[in-house]
């Protein structure tokens, strides 16, 4: 079996944008989602696990220009590939992308200077040929580059009429209409047209597999988070080809996928109810109890309180308790005098507010008047909306 290690979207070089945290917090992400690449590369070295070549299919970097230290860090482990006897084929993306005269791939582009196969033509094209265990493989690419590439005219893949294994490599949306979608279009009927045997994409965050015409399209996914808006999956991407018929004629290959997991962040969400919180105290008592000191923590506040909650101060008071933590504040806190202003209403809010009221008046158990409030303050967020 032929095996390719897909990776896609590794983003190096980014970091939380986030002043409030600890500067040295910050650089551990950094360093943590930076050294994907070299546990990646690692794995692909390693005999045991059978790697032939490795696809990067686009945004290797966060920026077009990332910290010249990174760059010399990622040549080092693409050099390591190459020694090991792995060809590796790296696509420009659209962070990374190759259309500014200061892209990191006109930099350091040159056949000397970037280890591989580094794709640099702008439209469809057969990139490079080569033997893996007797059989010839065929990489088409291409490097969206701003004025050269036509985006009108994606309508032709190319692939040579010889046996082998013939791989499309791009980093684009497959079959999306979205017009605010920053990337190449790609569309599947057209692609399937080519007969390629499996299709490495990337682009797309989340892992995604489809079947076109003979052969496969992989989106391999985030493998660390960017965030809890771009969580990452955690896994690197195995493509396997098992030949038939030795690859020849239309029969082409079996394709097989392998999910390998690595190490990363763990990132939890907690949802917090402060509905029956009497103190900001309470709060923090609550997520200690749920704490975990190795996580990115992103803490939901539900609920209507009794007290308008200090989002900084509660994200002050639990940094000690989690590795980073993100509060998201959606509860609804009402004032007296809101409450007040409403019973004036001649709306059904307002009579609702009067009917509360007027209960709390005549009550004279303190756990009665407790659930009354707390009514009160669920039915006020219920007419906005939450």
């Amino acid at each position: 079996m032929i095996r390719c290690l897909h990776l896609a979207d590794l983003h190096l070089g980014w970091s939380p944008d986030d002043r409030d945290f600890p500067s040295d917090k910050v650089r551990i992400r950094r360093q943590e989602r930076d050294s994907v690449f070299e546990t990646a590369v690692n794995w692909a070295i390693d005999p045991e696990n059978g790697i032939d070549f490795v696809i990067i299919a686009g945004d290797l970097f966060e920026t077009h220009t990332p910290d010249p230290a990174l760059v010399e860090y990622v040549l080092s482990l693409l050099r390591r590939l190459e020694g090991a006897g792995i060809r590796t084929i790296t696509v420009p993306g659209n962070h990374d992308e190759i259309t500014y005269h200061n892209s990191v791939y006109r930099e350091y582009g040159s056949e000397r200077t970037w280890p591989g196969i580094l794709v640099r033509n702008p439209m469809p094209d057969l990139v490079c040929n080569f033997d893996v265990k007797g059989v010839s493989v065929f990489i088409y690419s291409l490097a969206y580059t701003g004025g050269l590439t036509k985006v009108s005219r994606l309508t032709d893949f190319p692939r040579q009429d010889e046996p082998g294994l013939h791989i499309g490599i791009f980093h684009g949306s497959l079959d999306w209409d979205g017009v605010s979608d920053r990337s190449l279009p790609l569309e599947s009927q057209r692609l399937a047209s080519a007969g390629y045997d499996y299709v490495a994409l990337g682009h797309i965050h989340k892992y995604r597999e489809m079947r076109v015409g003979r052969g496969l399209a992989v989106y391999p996914g985030l493998i660390e988070s960017k965030g809890f808006s771009d969580l990452g999956c955690g896994c690197m991407t195995i493509a396997g080809f098992e030949p038939e018929d030795d690859f020849q004629g239309s029969s082409g290959s079996r394709a097989s996928l392998e999910s390998v997991n690595i190490p990363v962040r763990e990132h939890v969400v907690l949802d917090v109810d402060i509905s029956t919180k009497e103190s900001h105290e309470e709060i923090v008592s609550e997520c200690k109890m749920r704490a975990q000191p190795d996580a990115m923590a992103r803490i939901a506040l539900r609920g209507v309180p009794s007290f308008d909650v200090e989002s900084a101060r509660l994200r002050a008071s639990l940094q000690e308790h989690f590795f980073w933590v993100e509060l998201e504040d959606e509860s609804s806190f009402f004032e007296s005098g809101d409450i007040a202003r409403f019973a004036e209403e001649p709306t059904i809010r307002g009579y609702f507010v009067r009917k509360l009221l007027d209960r709390l008046e005549d009550s004279t158990s303190e756990r009665a008047k407790e659930v009354l409030r707390l009514a009160l303050r669920k039915g006020l967020a219920a007419f906005e909306g939450r």
